[in-house]
C-alpha cells in the first residue's frame, strides 16, 4: 500500500491553520522541527491543562486530501493547512490503518501511527458547519472521526510533496484507531 505526500505544512505559533512549506523536518522523538507541536510531553493546549507530563502522540499530523475533495462536494473550501495538519496526503486510507503502522515518508523519515485526531470546536470557527462534517455518526451510532490521524516520530528525515509514502503494517492483531 502506497501514496503520496501532497502538501507539508508547519507553523511556529499557535494558530488554528498552517502554512504549507517546501519541506518539513521531522525530528525522532519530537515531531516537525520549528513546528508549536513539537516535542516529548503534550503540547496541545487542552492536553497541557489537563496533565503537563503526558507523552506527546500528537507530534505530526496528517490529512488524507480526499477528505478536501469531498468537503467541496458539502459546500465547504478547504485546503491543506487549513485544519492544522503537517502532512497531507493522497492515496492512503488513514483512517483505516491500524494502531502502530509506520509510514515511510520520501527517502528517510519514517512516523508511526498513534490515532484519530479528535477535532475540536475551533473548526466551526474556521468554518461555521465543518466540524458536524469531519465529525458524525455511523449506521450504529459510533462516533466517527475523519479529521485526519495523528503520529510520533520513529526516524527523522526530511518530507516534501511529490515524496511516495510507503505503508508498513504492525503484526496481528490490528488495534484500530482511537481519539488521541
Amino acid at each position: 500500500m502506497s501514496g503520496t505526500v501532497t502538501v507539508v505544512s508547519s507553523n511556529e505559533t499557535y494558530t488554528f491553520t498552517k502554512p504549507n512549506r517546501q519541506s518539513v523536518t521531522l525530528l525522532a522523538g519530537l515531531g516537525v522541527d520549528g513546528d508549536v507541536h513539537a516535542g516529548v510531553t503534550v503540547k496541545h493546549r487542552s492536553r497541557i491543562a489537563q496533565d503537563p507530563t503526558q507523552p506527546n502522540l500528537r507530534q505530526v499530523h496528517l490529512m488524507h486530501e480526499e477528505l478536501f475533495d469531498e468537503l467541496r462536494t458539502a459546500g465547504f473550501e478547504v485546503a491543506p493547512g487549513d485544519l492544522g495538519e503537517n502532512i497531507t496526503t493522497r492515496g492512503i486510507d488513514l483512517l483505516g490503518l491500524p494502531v502502530g503502522t509506520l509510514l515511510h515518508l520520501g527517502d528517510e523519515a519514517v512516523v508511526e501511527v498513534t490515532g484519530l485526531r479528535n477535532p475540536c470546536l475551533q473548526i466551526d470557527n474556521f468554518r461555521s458547519g465543518l466540524l458536524k462534517q469531519v465529525v458524525g455518526r455511523d449506521e450504529e451510532g459510533h462516533v466517527v472521526r475523519k479529521a485526519g490521524i495523528m503520529s510520533v516520530v520513529a526516524v527523522g528525515g526530511v518530507v516534501r510533496p511529490g515524496d511516495r509514502v510507503e505503508v508498513e503494517l504492525p503484526t496481528e492483531p490490528h488495534r484500530p484507531l482511537e481519539r488521541v
